[in-house]
């Protein structure tokens, strides 16, 4: 195996370990909503914390990753985040889980920006599409961990005990990746030049909002389709978790699928196709609330969903404006807010009105994309 492919496989395993993590937070929502009898408008101003602290990260991540580089900021960042994820589980009131919350959404959003940034020098090297897989691989750990999820519900153990082992998985992984992580010339080195954000370009704009209406929709399956299983759909316990599988699993196939549809059709095109079936999902989840046809409409909002934010830094990556890590950062800043926005949205929605209200709100969402990508083409020059 050549040098460029271990580069490669190293990158994907930290992208694996990132999206076991989020996974393992995600899939015990519930858990923690019954552990402390949080209503639908608690729980909703809780998950608030976690896109909270991605914006938090999101210059902090930029400036570090132009000063030292990737590399050490995916080792150091990886290590903390494990911990901050094991940290949950000693939460003892909702005060502290809400800022430990804010804490993994921080360190999330360093290894988002850092791992991403190191994703793109790979995918210069190859000569073409590739980041998708990257996040296929983040989304089939989020498949695994829902799974993981799932048989630690059905065991009846604890957040604690499933985070702990989480961070064994996760230290075996570290000291396997880390000799394969390029320590490249920081931005700073290469630049000359001192860290600005500057105006945000027409591309940035445009790829931001589509970003923003994606991640809008991630985070309501995310953060609420765990819920939405058990109060609009009645499913028992065990089932639960099912939702949250049916999202993953789909999303990881669409994104290793991803890069030889766009490579044949066109980033634009596979775009407006992803805004296409978030909307057809979310609506087939709202108009019949059954087990099966949810789950089935949960999966193709992660095949939707599986590509808008991959294709947007692969996009942004090729700006002649901005660095990639800068690029990245500021795509990241327009949508988190996305993240930051849909979940507890969707909380306050449904304290006044119900789930499906909120549900059926968000998916408009998806023909937002359809249509942001299919107006004014020539702005997207590099897709």
């Amino acid at each position: 195996m050549n040098v460029l492919k271990r580069r490669r496989l190293a990158v994907g395993a930290f992208f694996f370990l990132t999206g076991l993590c989020f996974s393992s937070w995600a899939s015990r929502i519930p858990d923690f909503q019954r552990m402390f009898s949080l209503s639908e408008g608690q729980l909703g101003t809780l998950l608030l914390g976690m896109p909270a602290g991605s914006l938090i990260a999101l210059p902090l991540a930029a400036w570090a990753v132009y000063r030292y580089g990737s590399r050490y900021v995916v080792l150091a960042g990886m290590s903390l985040y494990i911990i901050s994820l094991v940290s949950l589980g000693f939460a003892t009131t909702s005060f502290q889980l809400a800022l430990l919350v804010i804490v993994v959404g921080v360190l999330g959003n360093v290894m988002n920006i850092s791992l991403n940034t190191q994703a793109l020098s790979i995918e210069k090297d190859y000569g073409r599409s590739i980041l998708s897989s990257f996040h296929g691989s983040w989304s089939l750990a989020g498949f695994v961990g829902a799974g993981i999820g799932a048989g630690m519900v059905f065991l009846d153990l604890s957040p604690l005990i499933h985070y702990l082992f989480i961070l064994v998985i996760g230290g075996g992984i570290i000291l396997w990746s880390q000799r394969f992580i390029i320590s490249e010339v920081s931005g700073k080195e290469s630049s000359g030049g001192g860290f600005v954000f500057k105006k945000p370009d027409a591309l940035i704009m445009r790829i931001g909002l589509v970003g923003f209406c994606g991640m809008m929709c991630e985070g309501c399956m995310f953060d609420w389709s765990g819920v939405y299983m058990a109060k609009a759909v009645n499913a028992p316990t065990a089932l639960v978790p099912l939702g949250f599988f049916a999202f993953m699993g789909a999303m990881a196939l669409g994104r290793f699928l991803a890069d030889k549809v766009a490579n044949r059709y066109g980033k634009i095109w596979v775009l407006r196709m992803s805004g296409i079936l978030i909307f057809s999902g979310l609506c087939l989840a709202v108009l019949v609330p059954n087990l099966i046809v949810v789950l089935v409409g949960f999966a193709l909002v992660g095949l939707g969903t599986a590509s808008v934010v991959p294709l947007s830094y692969s996009i942004v990556g090729r700006s002649q404006t901005y660095p990639p890590g800068i690029a990245i950062a500021m795509v990241s800043s327009i949508s988190f807010f996305g993240f930051l926005l849909g979940p507890p949205l969707i909380g306050f929605i449904a304290e006044i009105f119900n789930l499906k209200t909120s549900f059926a709100l968000i998916s408009i969402m998806g023909l937002a994309i359809a249509v942001l990508v299919s107006v004014r083409q020539k702005v997207f020059v590099t897709a």
